[in-house]
């Protein structure tokens, strides 16, 4: 698989194959994923692979919180800002509309939407998971640099056939991740991340993406200089 084709099947899948992901495969995905770049090479982030009996006691604890509807953990970092305005609000509402339209999910059925949010600390059904975590008091370029990782990381585990889905819906279960992975204390846990064999019997809408006159200028003739 070239690059342009794993930039452009990966997707955030949300139904997994019930199919192991074996550990040398997570190992080469991740061994090579340290090329990341980063500023000054400083390589912020701290991972944690988690699959078999601790995954499972992770899921486990988790839909003990759901079910008892204990409250999320207080937020280490801010998701989105207080606001979003245009044109990200409205990309934001879109993406809603289309992931839980094709649920069949009607945009006020805040119960059924919770449910449907609700297998996120399930993984999705994914038999191994990452944890990202960065040092609280790293600033926001070295919060990039980790982006850049996990986004190379994505793009490995495609080169390997698997599908990944990055969540920061683990950051509102912060608690419960440490339990498991025990992290040293100053780390904030940014996302987790399902991995595994997407359930081909599962169909889901590919997420579409802004037309490139929204996002990208090109600067290439004499009278664009100002």
């Amino acid at each position: 698989m070239d690059v342009y084709e794993a930039v452009t099947s990966r997707r955030a899948v949300r139904a997994f194959a019930d199919q192991p992901v074996s550990r040398e495969v997570l190992e080469r995905v991740l061994e090579a994923a340290a090329w990341a770049p980063s500023a000054s090479n400083i390589q912020p982030w701290h991972v944690y692979v988690v699959t078999g009996q601790p995954l499972a006691e992770l899921k486990k604890r988790a839909g003990e919180r759901l079910a008892i509807g204990d409250p999320w953990d207080e937020p280490e970092y801010q998701q989105y800002p207080p606001s979003l305005k245009s044109p990200y609000c409205e990309r934001r509402a879109a993406f809603g509309a289309q992931r839980y339209g094709a649920l069949g999910i009607a945009r006020g059925d805040l119960e059924a939407r919770q449910r449907a949010a609700s297998a996120n600390w399930d993984c999705f059904g994914a038999p191994a998971a990452l944890f990202c975590y960065i040092d609280g008091d790293m600033g926001s370029p070295q919060w990039s640099d980790v982006g850049m990782y996990l986004q190379t990381v994505m793009l490995l585990l495609r080169a390997e056939g698997l599908h990944s889905c990055p969540q920061m819906a683990w950051a509102k279960f912060t608690a419960s991740v440490a339990e498991v992975v025990a992290p040293p204390e100053g780390l904030v846990l940014f996302c987790g991340m399902s991995i595994g064999y997407a359930d081909t019997a599962v169909v889901e809408p590919r997420t579409g993406r802004a037309p490139l006159a929204e996002t990208v200028t090109y600067l290439d003739q004499a009278s664009d200089l100002r």
